[in-house]
């Protein structure tokens, strides 16, 4: 499945993959080296934890090779504002309380609720997608559906 990323956003993965690869995966040895001189490996709970440690090291390093190897990186000037697609910022309001709220519409790995950065896959973003000004959004939620009105739509 591809993902859609912005530069930014790429930079962030592949800061993160770098810093792994390298600072991680050398502390991940020496917890392991440290736990292995203190004895017996087969009562050594320091050992497994390390150990343990390791494997979800490797785990998260593949899943952003992964992640960064099924993605492109958008170019937002080249992405069209007359509707809502992924990078593109929509304000909406609630058309129960006209609460006004605006959100940029990103991948899964950029999702940050505190940024206003949602992703396409959630509720709101898959309601949301495709919807250009004026129309409205039906989003359904654990407390039942919720209407937007698609206020404004920008890059």
């Amino acid at each position: 499945m591809v993902q859609y990323l912005t530069q930014e956003g790429y930079d962030k993965l592949k800061a993160e993959l770098d810093e792994l690869k390298t600072k991680g995966r050398q502390e991940a040895a020496r917890a392991i080296a440290e736990a292995r001189e203190k004895g017996d490996l087969s009562e050594n709970a320091e050992y497994d934890a390390a150990k343990d440690a390791q494997g979800l090291l490797e785990y998260r390093i593949n899943e952003l090779e992964k992640t960064m190897a099924n993605s492109r990186v958008l170019d937002q000037s080249m992405l069209d504002a007359s509707k809502v697609t992924v990078l593109t910022k929509v304000t909406i309001k609630n058309t129960k309380t006209g609460k006004l709220m605006t959100y940029q519409l990103v991948s899964e790995s950029e999702a940050d609720l505190k940024e206003k950065k949602i992703s396409v896959n959630s509720p709101i973003g898959q309601g949301l997608l495709g919807k250009i000004k004026g129309d409205t959004a039906k989003v359904s939620t654990p407390n039942g559906p919720i209407e937007f009105e698609i206020v404004d739509i920008s890059l």
